[in-house]
C-alpha cells in the first residue's frame, strides 16, 4: 500500500480523536455543570396555553377509562379555536366519542358547524358529558352505546345518523381497545382477538355501513397510531391493528377516490386520554409521554385539529390516503 494513504488514514484517525476528545471534555463540563441530563430540560410548550406534563398522580383505571375520574382532566375544548364554517351543515358519526381525542373531534366539528353522533361502549357518563359540549356548541348531539365490532350496530348507527340528521358526511372510527403485554407468552387468543375485532372489525363495520350513504365531498377520517409506524415492545397485538388501519385507509382511499369521498388516517402519538391508564400500572402512568421530544403527552385538544383539516373539503380537497403523525417529534437518539 501506498505509504501516502497510510499516512493521510493516520493523519486523519488522529484529527477523529482529537474531534473526539473535544466533545468528551464539553460532556464533562456540561455534566459536572448538570446540563448533560435531558430529563433536567421541562416539557416543552408552544401551544395556544399551558399543557401538564409529567409525573402525574399515580392512577389506574378499569377498562373502557372514566375520562371524569383522570387527573389532571385532558383538555380537550380548545377555547382559542374559533370555528369558522368548515363543516357547515354536515353531519358526523364518531365512534369512541364519549371521552379523549374523540370527545375533542366531537368538540371542534360542532364548532365547525356539524352535528355529531356520539357512539360508545359503556361510559355512559363521558357520553353525556361530550353530547352537551357539542349542544353548547349550538349544534344537535344524539348518543348511541354499542359494540362496534357487531356489523348490526355499525348498521344501526349509520341509520340513525341518517334519521337524525338527513345526511352523514364525515365518518371517523376512533373506537379502541388496548392492553398491554409483558412477555409475548402472555398474548393470548382471546386477547388478541378481542383488539383485532374492535381495532380492525369495528373500522370496517363503520366503513361499511357508511359508504353507501356518502356523497361525493364526504370524508373518512380513521384513528391510527405512532405505534402502527414504529411498533411498539409491549403492544404487539394494538401495533398490529394500527398498522392494518393505515393500509386500510391507503388502499380505501385509492377505492373511493373516484366516487368524491376521501379517506386518510391522523396518528397519534402519546394523548391524555382514558385509554391509558386503563392500560397502564400507575408508575406507567405517572410518567406518560416523557420519553417524547416534547416530554410530556398530547392533550387531545392538540390532536383535534388534525381531524377538522382531513374532513372539511375547505382544506383538504386534494389529500386521500395520507397518514399524519402527531407524535410529539422524532428522536434523533
Amino acid at each position: 500500500m501506498d505509504d501516502r494513504f497510510k499516512a493521510r488514514a493516520e493523519d486523519v484517525a488522529d484529527h477523529e480523536r482529537a474531534i473526539q476528545r473535544d466533545i468528551d471534555r464539553t460532556d464533562a463540563r456540561q455534566d459536572d455543570a448538570g446540563q448533560g441530563d435531558d430529563k433536567e430540560i421541562g416539557a416543552v410548550q408552544a401551544g395556544a396555553r399551558r399543557y401538564p406534563e409529567p409525573p402525574f398522580p399515580k392512577q389506574h383505571q378499569v377498562k373502557p377509562g372514566d375520562e371524569s375520574a383522570l387527573d389532571p382532566a385532558p383538555m380537550y375544548d380548545a377555547p382559542f379555536w374559533k370555528g369558522s364554517g368548515k363543516l357547515e351543515g354536515f353531519a358526523a358519526l364518531i365512534t369512541g366519542a364519549d371521552s379523549g381525542i374523540g370527545r375533542a373531534v366531537a368538540v371542534l366539528f360542532a364548532r365547525e358547524g356539524c352535528d355529531v353522533v356520539v357512539c360508545h361502549l359503556d361510559e355512559d357518563d363521558d357520553a353525556e358529558t361530550t353530547k352537551a359540549a357539542v349542544e353548547a356548541e349550538g349544534r344537535r348531539a344524539v348518543v348511541l352505546k354499542g359494540d362496534v365490532s357487531d356489523p348490526a350496530f355499525a348498521e344501526t348507527a349509520v341509520k340513525a345518523t341518517l334519521d337524525a340528521f338527513g345526511r352523514l358526511d364525515v365518518l371517523v372510527p376512533n373506537a379502541a381497545f388496548q392492553e398491554h403485554v409483558n412477555a409475548f407468552e402472555d398474548l393470548t387468543h382471546e386477547h388478541f382477538d378481542r383488539t383485532l375485532k374492535t381495532n380492525l372489525y369495528g373500522y370496517f363495520n363503520m366503513t361499511k355501513a357508511a359508504v353507501p350513504h356518502m356523497k361525493a365531498g364526504g370524508a373518512i377520517v380513521m384513528t391510527g397510531s405512532v405505534t402502527g409506524l414504529q411498533g411498539n415492545k409491549d403492544l404487539l397485538d394494538y401495533s398490529l391493528t394500527k398498522g392494518g388501519i393505515h393500509a386500510y385507509a391507503r388502499s380505501l382511499g385509492t377505492h373511493l377516490a373516484p366516487r368524491g369521498i376521501r379517506v386518510n388516517v391522523v396518528a397519534p402519538g402519546p394523548v391524555w386520554t382514558p385509554l391509558n391508564p386503563a392500560d397502564k400500572d400507575e408508575d406507567k402512568t405517572s410518567t406518560f409521554g416523557a420519553d417524547t421530544v416534547m416530554k410530556r403527552p398530547a392533550q387531545p385538544e392538540e390532536i383535534a385539529p388534525a381531524y377538522v383539516f382531513l374532513a372539511s373539503p375547505q382544506m383538504s380537497s386534494f389529500i386521500t390516503g395520507e397518514i399524519l403523525p402527531i407524535i410529539g417529534g422524532y428522536s434523533g437518539g
